[in-house]
């Protein structure tokens, strides 16, 4: 074997690194210590009686997805469906991970909400915008439910389409802010999208970020609306009448979101920008920390944006 090929071309620590030969190797255990990157079984959670399952979104991509089904109490029980896109820079993570698991059987308990949460392609082997195409063509294909006829049994027999929500938290954030502007702008058939909830988002910030530009050749840099939410033109377009912007106080992505719930409120959307911020946490908090007794705050600031009306 030549020796040479196990040299790194690309290195971005502590997501990824690019070897000479074209492998790609992502850093272990990047979502914490305990096995928070371990693949978690589907089944029934026995403290909060959520039950999971996946199901394949489109057997040409590859694109799947986990459902978390709340506690169920009659057979003709509606809940409100949440549509989440996990974080880990566009290049890391699953809704099959630990750490995202458990946080959204906690969500789905707590807001007595069904959630599906889409496994897109991820960065760098499928270069941005894919994740992005993967999400909004997911939407597309939980959209095809509202009849009551789609492919999937769960969607069809728990979600009410008339209360779904977009969310996501970082990398996720960004993904569910563009898919809640694309349904906005086609005019997306079916669900009645509510609001979005944007947790510790990743836009674009002042200068480049060497590992984006690598993951998006195509980008347009600073007049990327996928990076740049206030150049976009179909933002006040977005679908729905409510945001959540959940921000913490030591997130060193903190002022991105701050920047953009201004951009949004002053975007001409005809909807309300509400605000939440974790007082002494860092970026993922929620997951990176679950014992944290700011979890519980903020998980209540998301079920009550889902449940008010």
């Amino acid at each position: 074997m030549d020796s040479s090929n196990n040299e790194t071309t690309h290195e971005f620590p502590p997501y990824f690194k690019v070897y000479k030969d074209g492998r790609i190797e992502r850093y272990p255990d990047r979502f914490g210590n305990g096995g928070q990157d371990l693949v978690v079984p589907t089944g029934l959670d026995s403290k909060t009686g959520v039950q999971t399952k996946d199901v394949v979104v489109s057997p040409e991509s590859g694109v799947s997805a986990r459902l978390f089904i709340p506690k169920i109490n009659g057979p003709d029980q509606k809940f409100p469906l949440v549509v989440h896109y996990h974080g880990g820079g566009f290049c890391l993570g699953s809704p099959f991970m630990k750490i995202f698991h458990s946080f959204l059987v906690s969500l789905a308990s707590e807001a007595s909400a069904v959630v599906i949460s889409v496994d897109y392609r991820r960065a760098p082997e499928h270069a941005l915008p894919v994740a992005h195409e993967d999400s909004w063509a997911a939407m597309q294909w939980i959209s095809a439910h509202s009849n009551g006829q789609g492919p999937e049994p769960w969607l069809n027999q728990y979600a009410d389409f008339g209360r779904v929500f977009v969310g996501g938290e970082s990398a996720g954030a960004n993904i569910a802010h563009y898919v809640a502007v694309q349904a906005g702008a086609t005019g997306l058939a079916g669900p009645n999208i509510i609001g979005t909830i944007i947790l510790h988002p990743y836009f674009g910030g002042k200068e480049n970020d060497k590992m984006i530009d690598y993951m998006y050749p195509t980008s347009a840099g600073f007049k990327d609306p996928i990076l740049y939410p206030e150049v976009d033109l179909n933002l006040s377009k977005m679908a729905g009448k409510k945001v959540l912007v959940c921000l913490a106080e030591k997130d060193w992505l903190k002022d991105r979101g701050v920047a953009y719930y201004e951009t949004l409120a002053k975007s001409g959307w005809n909807g309300t920008v509400g605000y939440f911020e974790s007082e002494g946490e860092g970026h993922g908090f929620f997951l990176f920390n679950p014992s944290s007794d700011k979890v519980g705050p903020l998980i209540k600031a998301m079920v009550d944006f889902i449940n008010q009306n």
